[in-house]
C-alpha cells in the first residue's frame, strides 16, 4: 500500500456549511474503494487566479491523506469527475511523515 495525498477543490456554490458533508462522502468512497483516510485537512475557500467558466471563480480547498493501493487512484480519478460537488482533484504520491530527531 502506497501512501497517497488528494487536493480537492470543492464546489460549494451557495451552501458555506456543506463542505464537511461533502469531504465526508470523499472519504466513505476512499474507504469503499478500498482505501483508508490518514487524515482531512480543510483549508479555506479561496479565488481562482485564472476563471476557466464564469459560473465558477472560487473553490474550497481540502487536503485527504490516505494509503491505498495504486489501482486506486483510476478508481477514485473516474469517481470523482462524475461528482458535481468535486470542482477539481489531483492525486500525488505523498512521503511518509518524518520522525523528529532527539
Amino acid at each position: 500500500m502506497k501512501r497517497y495525498e488528494g487536493l480537492f477543490i470543492l464546489n460549494t456554490a451557495g451552501r458555506e456549511d456543506g463542505a464537511k458533508d461533502i469531504l465526508d462522502k470523499i472519504s466513505a468512497e476512499i474507504s469503499g474503494a478500498g482505501g483508508k483516510v490518514e487524515t482531512v485537512q480543510k483549508m479555506d475557500r479561496k479565488h481562482f487566479a485564472r476563471v476557466a467558466d464564469k459560473k465558477h471563480n472560487a473553490g474550497f480547498y481540502a487536503n485527504v491523506i490516505f494509503n491505498g493501493t495504486p489501482a486506486i487512484i483510476s478508481q477514485l480519478n473516474t469517481k470523482f469527475s462524475l461528482n458535481e460537488e468535486v470542482f477539481r482533484v489531483m492525486f500525488t504520491e505523498s512521503p511518509e511523515p518524518k520522525l523528529a530527531a532527539k
